[in-house]
């Protein structure tokens, strides 16, 4: 095998393994608003400067929008938005991997309700394992916050929701789509932003803030994403990207100084083998497209 066939079969890998590091650490600095924002005005400032991002890096006003696809990007942006608000909400109280872990339950169920199979059941059952691990249940391995944790679940119902959505407009194209669902996105959120944090949002270092992290846990991975996907059948994707509690979890360490127990990375590494089994064995319409790394 010659270096550049070697080149060509590492790219994709290397291209979703940069999405979701890019991510992980757009989302980590985003952390570091909250004493200044909040989380209201730092979903704000994420999900507004990357609507504005997508819109002019995609145009979308060059496609058609029929009424029922103007209808069907309106739920799918009102659920990105909302599970955006959630997700947030959640990492004021518990940890980044963690939430990112409770949070994939959603696309888990997504998968396990679309498909009757008995090993659609093994995966479920990992999946409630790792939960059962991370919920606030009153034992002594529960320390997370039960408001954090209840967050992070509505963030995981608000991903199902916008999986859903997502597929009554996936014969779009993939920029026409993310673009105006993040839009709808930013309208449902940024009141929410000015109304916790208004004026402070203004700043000219917040705002510089806001684009930076705006454009490295969107424009980037969305990027590096599409790349992968050119190349990668659905499972390979999907087991790939089920690595992003891991990852949250080291660079909620790194750069939030987050320490997890040795039971909690157990419940993250359950998760993340409930995705990766997930991934290789659901229907192909279960998988995660362009569109899903703007979830955090």
């Amino acid at each position: 095998m010659t270096l550049s066939e070697r080149w060509a079969q590492a790219l994709p890998l290397l291209a979703v393994f940069g999405s979701v590091v890019a991510l992980g650490i757009g989302t980590s600095f985003a952390k570091q608003l909250f004493p200044l924002v909040g989380s209201l005005g730092t979903t704000a400032l994420r999900v507004g400067f990357s609507a504005l991002l997508l819109l002019l890096i995609w145009r979308p006003w060059r496609w058609a929008t029929t009424r029922a696809d103007a209808k069907s990007l309106v739920r799918y942006g009102i659920a990105l938005g909302c599970m955006n608000l959630m997700f947030y909400q959640s990492l004021k109280t518990i940890p980044f991997g963690v939430a990112v872990a409770i949070e994939f339950t959603g696309p888990l169920a997504v998968a396990f309700f679309t498909s009757r199979r008995g090993i659609d059941y093994l995966w479920i059952a990992l999946a409630v394992a790792g939960l059962a691990v991370l919920l606030p249940l009153g034992h002594d391995v529960a320390t997370l916050d039960p408001t954090g944790v209840g967050f992070a679940l509505g963030a995981a119902a608000c991903w199902a929701a916008y999986i859903v959505f997502g597929k009554r407009v996936g014969h779009l194209h993939a920029g026409h789509s993310v673009a105006l669902g993040l839009t709808m996105a930013a309208i449902t959120v940024v009141p929410f932003g000015i109304w916790h944090a208004g004026t402070t949002l203004l700043q000219p270092e917040i705002l510089v803030f806001g684009v930076f992290v705006a454009a490295v846990s969107s424009a980037i991975p969305i990027s590096l994403e599409m790349v992968a996907l050119k190349r990668l059948t659905p499972a390979a994707f999907g087991v790939m990207a089920s690595m992003e509690p891991a990852v949250a979890a080291l660079l909620g360490l790194l750069i939030l100084h987050e320490q997890l127990t040795g039971l909690q990375w157990l419940a993250i590494g359950l998760v993340m083998c409930a995705a990766a089994g997930s991934a290789t064995t659901a229907k192909p319409e279960v998988h995660r497209g362009p569109a899903d790394e703007i979830v955090q």
